[in-house]
């Protein structure tokens, strides 16, 4: 393995109605009252331990169907090209992303969850609690996405991010 180089290994599996990218949510925010399940590995069941006392977890899953990266990217609310560490677009050197999503329920291996914008199938790499004592932030900027407050829910994936 080359110095620089990371090997990530799927912790279980995301499912989710959401069976194309076309046409599905494309943050949390536009999911609203959307069920799925996360089926963790039974190897790693005992770190679900306590998970059940959160209301909500971040999920952090790999893009596995976004095309190969681009540095600049049009993103879903905005028609201009912004650099793609300026966006939350699934095309990313990396591939990885990440939503805060409602937990229903712990059931043995399997978190029942709403809220879910995340493509069915999709490869999970960690889950962790949501804690708005450590995630809240205050003075917040959102730069060239300020104009786009309001529509996020209305928008959802279309084909620009398809290999």
């Amino acid at each position: 393995m080359a110095k620089d180089e990371l090997i990530f290994q799927s912790i279980g599996m995301i499912h989710s109605p959401h069976q194309e990218l076309d046409g599905m949510p494309i943050q949390p925010a536009s999911a609203a009252g959307v069920k799925g399940t996360v089926v963790v590995n039974p190897v790693f069941q005992e770190g679900l331990k306590d998970l059940d006392g959160f209301s909500h977890l971040i999920l952090v899953y790999y893009f596995h169907q976004a095309k190969p990266a681009d540095l600049l990217v049009k993103p879903f609310l905005d028609d201009t090209k912004h650099g793609v560490f300026a966006t939350r677009a699934p095309c990313r050197p990396n591939g990885i992303g990440i939503s805060i999503v409602k937990l229903l329920a712990v059931e043995g291996n399997i978190l029942n969850v709403e809220n879910l914008d995340i493509l069915d199938g999709t490869p999970l790499l960690d889950i962790k609690p949501y804690v708005p004592d450590f995630d809240k932030q205050a003075g917040v900027q959102i730069g060239w996405l300020e104009k786009s407050r309001g529509k996020i829910d209305k928008k959802m994936s279309d084909n620009r991010f398809i290999d």
